[in-house]
């Protein structure tokens, strides 16, 4: 395309462009791009003037269109945004500059990146809807031009394009990008299935232009009737929208009924009812197929009539009926709708655009996780609406699908976190039921209600998922410090020590090179740090080296044995040590072994060494339990647990509620399920049990269990 025919073209969609600024960025990207070459082999510049050409088809000003032709000149050569902003001035320059922002963050297999890159889309989109606008023009160039690039990579730029552009453009009611995009998306996604249908739908053309005259030339008759000035169109569905069709019927081509759809234009919306009205004097409306977006518009600001009628040859055919107003915002959505009128850059804040994308900035900010928050603007992005109301009559929009909890969370996130039930046209219902539009929703709130876990699968909407997660969150994080209070607490009275002023255990807690005392307790509470890592600044090291019963005395002894705890052949103070293999404690039976030059050995009896060493009687003892109060024994567990936030904490609470010490701990992560080890002190068999019974019941703990014997290579216990 050169100059001359890209200026008839604009022109011939706005004949108030401005030539003269049109020409000058021509020549100023021409000459940026000079030498520059496509993968496709074009010129660059082609592409600068193909998307400054889809910006005129939408209708959109000479700003917008000369951005356009602007809108890789930072990004891919030496040009500099303030060369932009002397020659074309501040409104261009910062068109050219959102855009360049968003790209200079490429798409790539992190998950980081590439929520980082939406994130500064929505950001710039709040500064201005127009640098969205640019990047779909540019984004459905490169669609266009795809064939020059591996499959590889064309399958996933076609699957980014599906889940994220075509759903951008869905949202803000751009139509015609739209359907552009997921026709092509769908060429690269399943070539041939596209194919199929291109042949398909090609070959019945002349069967439906003539079925389509059928219905025109006795609806124009009753319209002139009428005195209804009307426009009436035959289209054939998009591609991607037959596909789906046929996809979710599980249905083949032959079997889909409503392949095209009829449209009448009009002139008021008076009319728009009158010519329902006569549509379905002709033909016999499907009763569930009547849709009113007049009074409810979708939530991307289409509105128009939709009736099924049963047609000529008893034939299902979808007619649509809007006015031109009705119809030019169907097919350029936001680009329609955007008012340049004495300097205005920005649309009402009371716009449902805009409405929408506070929201979105607004509930992103309790999100950390980059994967949930492409999976919320997904979902955010590409979904149908239903209409309820609260008690008063005020109306509020939300996905299908969505529950009274959403309801709830839409009215207010306090309403939301203290629901505690709904009526729904005036019954009570479960807060999993379902809305319908037209429901009246009444919410039923407790100051005592707060929110639970379980609620992440009753809701649909991303607001009250994310505000529910961020309340989880922010109470663990709470449970957290409140945890690792208690354990500093607990460990001082332990040791015979007064608890600390708020300026010692600030001091500690600088010692210990955290930033205050705040995150060191949730270090503590979280399982981030042990106990024993805060004791060892806390107590100093001449009291470590006193001897009497203290709690590395008592540690060291179970590692390197003593002399209480057993009696031999009933004689007590015998030298001898607990075997690492089976860790026996007090109530299990034992049985002892002379070692080779290291006393006497105690073991489980059914431990599988034990029955190894048996065989040879001579070292054999006869063993039994004599422990002192007060005294403990060292058991390690083994546990599998799903890889969930915050479980290496709970099983630790879960043991420390069994009155048990916890000496190590250590979880090892996987994809979705964990393997961890403990290292705990019990006093003897009961106070195992008890303490296994306790972790057992910890959320996400599928299975606990002392860890195995070894067998030895050498019976040297």
């Amino acid at each position: 395309m050169n100059l001359a025919e890209f200026i008839i073209g604009v022109e011939s969609f706005n004949a108030n462009i401005d030539i003269p600024l049109i020409r000058k960025a021509y020549e100023f990207s021409d000459k940026a791009h000079a030498g520059q070459y496509r993968e496709s082999k074009e010129p660059y510049l082609e592409h600068c003037l193909q998307v400054a050409f889809i910006l005129a088809e939408q209708h959109l000003d000479s700003a917008t269109i000369t951005a356009g032709l602007l809108h890789d000149v930072v990004e891919d050569t030496n040009v500099t945004l303030k060369q932009v902003r002397d020659e074309f001035g501040d409104e261009i320059a910062e068109l050219v500059d959102g855009v360049t922002k968003i790209g200079e963050l490429k798409f790539n297999s992190v998950e980081e990146e590439q929520a980082e890159y939406f994130r500064k889309m929505l950001l710039s989109m709040a500064k201005d809807i127009r640098v969205i606008i640019i990047k779909l023009a540019d984004r459905l160039h490169n669609m266009r031009t795809l064939d020059s690039l591996d499959k590889q990579k064309q399958k996933r730029i076609a699957q980014e394009t599906r889940e994220v552009y075509a759903a951008l453009a869905h949202r803000f009611g751009m139509a015609r990008i739209k359907w552009g995009l997921e026709d092509l998306s769908l060429k690269y996604l399943d070539p041939e299935a596209y194919e199929e249908l291109v042949l398909k739908i090609n070959e019945k053309r002349e069967d439906r232009e003539a079925y389509i005259q059928e219905i025109t030339q006795p609806l124009t008759k009753e319209l002139k009737k009428a005195e209804i000035d009307a426009e009436i169109t035959g289209r054939a569905k998009h591609f991607d929208s037959i596909y789906r069709k046929m996809k979710k019927r599980q249905k083949p081509f032959d079997e889909i009924y409503d392949l095209f759809a009829i449209r009448i234009i009009v002139g008021t919306i008076p009319e728009c009812y009158h010519t329902l009205g006569i549509v379905h004097s002709l033909w016999m409306p499907v009763a569930d197929r009547i849709h009113d977006y007049i009074r409810l518009p979708k939530s991307n600001m289409y509105q128009s009539l939709h009736t099924t009628v049963i047609g000529p040859r008893g034939k299902m055919v979808e007619i649509q009926i809007r006015t031109h107003q009705m119809h030019r915002t169907a097919e350029y959505g936001i680009a329609a709708h955007w008012l340049y009128k004495e300097g205005r850059k920005e649309l009402d804040e009371s716009d449902k655009q805009m409405v929408w994308l506070r929201e979105v900035l607004e509930w992103q900010k309790d999100l950390t996780n980059p994967s949930e928050f492409l999976e919320y603007l997904k979902i955010d992005l590409f979904h149908d609406d239903i209409f309820v109301f609260t008690p008063k009559g005020e109306l509020k929009q939300l996905p299908k699908g969505s529950t009274p909890l959403d309801f709830a969370y839409a009215v207010h996130s306090d309403v939301g976190h203290h629901c505690t039930g709904a009526k729904v046209n005036g019954k009570m219902v479960p807060l999993n039921t379902l809305l319908s539009s037209g429901d009246e929703v009444e919410i039923i709130t407790s100051a005592h209600q707060i929110p639970s876990q379980d609620w992440l699968k009753i809701v649909k909407t991303s607001k009250a998922r994310s505000k529910i997660k961020h309340w989880l969150k922010q109470k663990g994080y709470e449970e957290s410090l409140n945890l690792g209070k208690e354990m500093l607490e607990k460990e001082l009275k332990k040791h015979n020590l007064q608890s600390l002023s708020e300026q010692e255990v600030s001091d500690l807690a600088m010692g210990l090179n955290f930033k205050n005392s705040e995150a060191m307790f949730y270090a503590l509470g979280s399982g981030n740090v042990s106990i024993k890592h805060v004791l060892g600044k806390l107590i100093p090291a001449e009291e470590k080296k006193k001897p009497g019963p203290s709690i590395i005395k008592r540690f060291v002894d179970k590692a390197r044995g003593g002399t209480k705890g057993i009696k031999v052949g009933g004689m007590g103070n015998m030298m001898f040590r607990f075997a690492q293999c089976c860790q026996p404690v007090p109530g299990e039976e034992i049985v002892g072994f002379v070692t080779r030059g290291r006393g006497i050995s105690i073991h489980r009896a059914d431990c599988i060494n034990a029955l190894q060493i048996g065989v040879e009687n001579e070292r054999k003892l006869e063993v039994e339990w004599d422990v002192d109060k007060g005294q403990s024994f060292m058991v390690k567990l083994e546990v599998l647990v799903q890889d969930r936030k915050y479980i290496l904490r709970d099983i630790t609470q879960a043991i420390a509620d069994a009155d048990t010490n916890v000496r190590g701990a250590e979880i090892r992560g996987g994809e979705s399920v964990a393997s961890g080890s403990f290292v705990i002190e019990v006093k003897n068999l009961g106070h195992l049990n008890k303490t296994l019974k306790r972790i057992k019941k910890v959320k996400g703990v599928i299975q606990v269990e002392r860890a195995k014997g070894v067998e030895l290579s050498e019976r040297s216990n």
